[in-house]
C-alpha cells in the first residue's frame, strides 16, 4: 500500500476534505492540512474505519448488478424468439431505452430480422449497460449519504428531508470502541474526548451533569477524569510522569559502597580562630590573604592525615554569612565549633550549634586559644551546656579538645577525634555511578569564565562529564583540586573547582552529571521556564495587605544600589544585610547583583535607575571609569562589609526625613494694650527671659492655658522696627490676626529645629 494524501483518501471515500481531517481526528490521527502524507499503517486504520461500511456497499452494489444482468439475459432470450410477448417488471428499464430510442408516440414494431434485429439488441444492451452503471452510482451516493450521517455529519439537503417530504431517521450515536485509556494528572476537555473517541460537546454535557461547568480547553483533574470516563464505560488508568526536570537520587545498593573520607566543616563566632586553626591543620596561611582577617567566602580543602583524608570546610563567621555557614552545614558529616577559650558562647556561636543541629550533624568542640592568660575552659564548657553541649567528662556525649591554634596544640588529638567519630558513624559511598554533589561556592572569573567549587558526594567526577546544575549546564573541561593542580577524577567527598559551565550556578544547588550535553541542556532550559514560572505566579497573586501597603508607600524614599562581587556567596550574604537595613520610611533597592568585574552595563543599569554601584572585591575596568565619570554614576569599592554596611546605613540615615524640634526662644509679659488704625492691637512687652525674634513663631498663655498659637506679625522698639529684643528690654508685639490680648498675658516665641535622624 503506497503512502497518500489525506485529499486523495477522501476523494476516494466520496468525502470532502474538512470531514475527512474530522474523521482522522476522531480515529486519532493527528494531521495538520489536506495535504498531510498519511503512512502505510494509518492508512490501515482508515480502511478498517470504513470496512464494514464499504464492505456493506460492494455487496449491495454487487447484488443490483446482478439482477441486472438476469434482466438482460431475459430480454436478449425473449428478443431473439420474436420480442413480442410482455417484458416483467424487471425488464421495465429496456422498454423505457426502446420506446426512448424510437420517439414520442410511436407505435411498438415488431424486432427487425438480420442487421435491424443485431443492431436494437446492441443499442438494448448498450443502454443497459449504461443505465446499470448510473444506477450503481446512484445507489452508492445514497449509501455514502447515510455513512455520512451516521459517522454524526449532516447533510446538505433542505429540512433534511427524504424524497417523500417526511423527516429523515436520525442515526444513533458511534459506539466508542475505546475500552481503557491513561491519563497524567490532568487533561484537557478536548484532548480527554479525542481520547475516549468522544465528541468534545458530550464531554462538556457529562461533566455539566455532574456539577462541573467546563470549557474545551480547560483543564481537569486525574480524579475527574477517572468519574467522567466511567459514565462513558472506559476505564482510566492514572500515570503521572516524573518531569523531565526532577533526577532521581538512587540508592546504591550496599555492596557497592566504600569507605570515604569525611567531610568536616569548621564554624564559630567572628575572630575565634577557625581559619588559624585550619592554618595549622594544613601548614598555610589563608588569613594573612583576607580582608580584615575575616574570611569572606567559603574554602575546601584535603589534608592527608597519617594515610587517611580528610575535607575541611572553613566557613565564614560573620553574621551576614549566616546563609553560607548554613550551606556548610548541609554539606558536612562533622561539625568542629571553635570558640575562643577568653571569649565564650557569643551569638554566632549559638548559630552554628542550631545549623548543625538541624542538619542532625554531630559536632566537636574545640576550644582554642588556651594559651592566653585569661582563657577559662571550665566556664566555656559551662556555657555550651546551657546549649545542649555536654562533655563526656560531665557525662555526655560531645567531644571537647582544648587546642592552640597559634602554637599548634591539641591539634593531633583533634584530629584523631575526628577520624573516630568518623569511624563511628561508617561514612561510606559509591564511586562507580555518575556523580552528585553540591555546590559549595561560584563565581565568574575573568580569564577562566564560570568557576564552580562544588564537594562531590557520590560517585566519581570525571572529565568531559555533562553536567546540570540548577538551571545551569555544562561540560567538565578542566579540574583543580585545593592546591591548584589538575586532576582527571574526583572521589567521593573531594572538593574540587570546574571549569566548563555555561554560568555562575548558585551556592547550595545540586549538581548531577547526566549522559549527554542535548539531555543537561533540556534539563536545564526546562528548570529555567519553571523558575520564572514560578516566580511570575508569586509575583501576579495580590492581596489585600500588599495593596493597602502599596497604598501607604507613597511617601517611601528608595535607595538604588548596584551590587557587584568577587564570588556568589559574598553577593548574596551583602544583599541580604543591606535589605535588613530597610525601614518603613527608606528602602534599600537592590537593581542588581552580580559576580564580576563593574563593567560598562553595569554604569548604564546605574544611570537609568539613578542608583549607587557597590563594588565587593571587584574594580572597574577602564571603559566601565569613563562611562561613570560621562554619567556621573558613583562607584564605591569596598573589601570589608562592615565598611559597606555602615556606609549605607549613612546613606539611608541622609534620607530620611529631619525630626523637627521645637526651642524655646523667650518670653514677654503684656504690660498695656495700644489701638493701631489699620494694624490692630499692639501688645507693649517687657521680655522677662530670652530673646523675641521678628520671625519666631509666638503662642499666648492665659494663666497657664494657651489661648492662641500663630506668627509674629509685628516687633517694634519704640518707633523702629526691630529684629529681635533681648531679656531686660521693652518693646511692642504685634501679632497675626489675633486682636483678644489682655493685660497680664505671656507672649512665648519659638521655633522649629532640624534634626537629622539615625537609623
Amino acid at each position: 500500500m503506497r503512502k497518500m494524501r489525506v485529499y486523495e483518501v477522501a476523494k476516494e471515500k466520496k468525502m470532502s476534505s474538512k470531514d475527512m481531517l474530522v474523521v482522522l481526528s476522531r480515529i486519532g490521527i493527528n494531521v495538520k492540512s489536506h495535504m498531510s502524507v498519511l503512512e502505510k499503517d494509518e492508512l490501515q486504520k482508515i480502511e478498517e474505519f470504513f470496512a464494514p461500511k464499504d464492505h456493506a456497499t460492494k455487496e449491495t452494489a454487487a447484488g443490483k448488478k446482478e439482477v441486472r444482468v438476469k434482466n438482460m439475459e431475459q430480454v436478449d432470450s425473449r428478443s431473439s424468439e420474436g420480442g413480442s410477448g410482455e417484458q416483467s417488471r424487471e425488464g421495465a428499464p429496456s422498454r423505457r431505452s426502446r420506446g426512448g430510442s424510437q420517439g414520442k408516440g410511436s407505435k411498438k414494431s415488431p424486432p427487425k430480422v438480420n442487421g435491424g434485429k443485431h443492431a436494437e439488441e446492441g443499442s438494448r444492451k448498450k443502454g443497459n449497460v449504461a443505465e446499470s452503471k448510473d444506477a450503481e452510482r446512484q445507489q452508492h451516493r445514497k449509501k455514502g449519504k447515510r455513512d455520512h450521517k451516521a459517522n454524526g455529519f449532516t447533510g446538505g439537503g433542505k429540512g433534511g428531508r427524504g424524497k417523500k417530504g417526511g423527516k429523515a431517521p436520525v442515526a444513533p450515536p458511534p459506539v466508542s470502541h475505546i475500552k481503557k485509556i491513561t491519563v497524567g494528572d490532568s487533561i484537557s476537555v478536548q484532548e480527554l474526548a479525542k481520547r475516549m473517541g468522544k465528541t468534545a460537546n458530550e464531554v462538556i454535557k457529562k461533566l455539566f451533569e455532574l456539577g462541573i461547568p467546563a470549557t474545551l480547553n480547560q483543564e481537569i483533574d486525574a480524579d475527574t477524569v477517572v468519574i467522567v470516563a466511567s459514565e462513558f464505560g472506559i476505564e482510566t488508568e492514572v500515570k503521572i510522569e516524573k518531569p523531565i526536570t526532577v533526577i532521581e537520587d538512587l540508592l546504591d545498593p550496599e555492596d557497592t559502597l566504600e569507605p570515604r573520607p569525611p567531610v568536616v566543616t569548621v564554624m564559630g563566632h567572628v575572630d575565634h580562630g577557625k581559619t588559624s586553626l585550619l592554618d595549622a591543620i594544613r601548614e598555610t596561611n589563608v588569613t594573612a590573604s583576607e580582608a580584615g582577617g575575616i574570611t569572606q567566602h567559603i574554602g575546601a580543602y584535603q589534608v592527608n592525615i597519617k594515610g587517611k583524608k580528610i575535607t575541611f570546610l572553613d566557613t565564614p563567621g560573620h553574621e551576614a554569612f549566616t546563609a553560607m555557614r548554613a550551606r556548610g552545614a548541609e554539606a558536612t558529616d562533622i561539625a568542629i565549633l571553635v570558640v575562643a577559650a577568653d571569649d565564650g558562647v557569643m551569638p554566632q556561636t549559638v548559630e552554628a550549634i542550631n545549623h548543625s543541629k538541624a542538619a542532625q550533624v554531630p559536632i566537636i568542640v574545640a576550644i582554642n586559644k588556651i594559651d592566653k592568660p585569661t582563657a577559662n575552659i571550665e566556664r566555656i564548657k559551662q556555657q555550651l551546656t546551657e546549649h545542649n553541649l555536654v562533655p563526656e567528662e560531665w557525662g555526655g556525649d560531645t567531644v571537647f579538645v582544648p587546642v592552640s591554634a597559634k602554637k599548634k596544640e591539641g591539634i593531633d588529638q583533634l584530629l584523631e577525634m575526628v577520624l573516630l567519630v568518623a569511624e563511628i558513624n561508617e561514612l561510606k559511598a559509591n564511586p562507580n555511578r555518575p556523580a552528585r554533589g553540591i555546590v559549595v561556592e561560584a563565581e565568574l572569573d575573568k580569564g577562566r569564565g564560570p568557576v564552580a567549587t562544588v564537594l562531590v558526594q557520590k560517585g566519581t567526577l570525571k572529565i568531559g562529564d555533562n553536567l546540570v546544575i540548577g538551571s545551569v549546564y555544562g561540560k567538565v573541561r578542566a579540574m583543580f583540586d585545593d592546591k591548584g593542580r589538575k586532576i582527571k577524577e574526583a572521589p567521593p567527598s573531594t572538593p574540587v573547582e570546574v571549569l566548563g559551565l555555561a554560568s555562575v550556578p548558585e551556592p547550595g544547588d545540586i549538581f548531577d552529571v547526566v549522559e549527554d550535553e542535548k539531555l543537561a541542556k533540556t534539563i536545564a532550559a526546562q528548570r529555567e521556564i519553571d523558575k520564572k514560572q514560578q516566580e511570575f505566579k508569586e509575583a501576579s497573586q495580590i492581596r489585600l495587605e500588599d495593596i493597602f501597603k502599596q497604598m501607604n508607600a507613597d511617601g517611601l524614599k528608595e535607595l538604588n544600589l548596584v551590587l557587584k562581587s568577587d564570588v556568589h556567596g559574598s553577593a548574596e550574604a551583602l544583599r541580604q544585610s543591606l535589605e535588613r537595613l530597610n525601614t518603613d520610611e527608606v528602602k534599600v533597592n537592590i537593581i542588581h547583583n552580580g559576580v564580576g568585574a563593574i563593567s560598562e552595563a553595569d554604569v548604564m543599569l546605574a544611570a537609568a535607575s539613578q542608583a549607587i554601584i557597590i563594588g565587593f572585591n571587584v574594580r572597574p575596568d577602564s571603559n566601565a571609569r569613563r562611562a561613570a565619570e560621562t554619567e556621573n554614576v558613583e562607584i564605591r569599592l569596598y573589601r570589608i562589609i562592615y565598611e559597606v554596611i555602615e556606609d549605607i546605613k549613612a546613606a539611608m540615615a541622609g534620607l530620611l526625613e529631619p525630626d523637627l524640634k521645637e526651642v524655646v526662644l523667650g518670653q514677654a509679659e503684656v504690660r498695656a494694650l495700644f489701638k493701631v488704625p489699620k494694624v490692630g492691637v499692639i501688645a507693649g512687652s517687657y521680655v522677662l527671659e530670652g530673646k523675641i525674634t521678628n520671625k519666631a513663631q509666638v503662642r499666648v498663655i492665659r494663666d497657664g492655658v494657651v489661648v492662641h498659637e500663630g506668627q509674629l506679625h509685628s516687633l517694634k522698639r519704640f518707633k523702629d522696627d526691630a529684629k529681635e529684643v533681648v531679656q531686660g528690654f521693652e518693646c511692642g508685639i504685634g501679632i497675626e490676626s489675633f486682636n483678644d490680648l489682655k493685660e497680664g498675658d505671656i507672649i512665648e516665641a519659638f521655633e522649629f529645629e532640624e534634626v537629622k535622624r539615625e537609623l
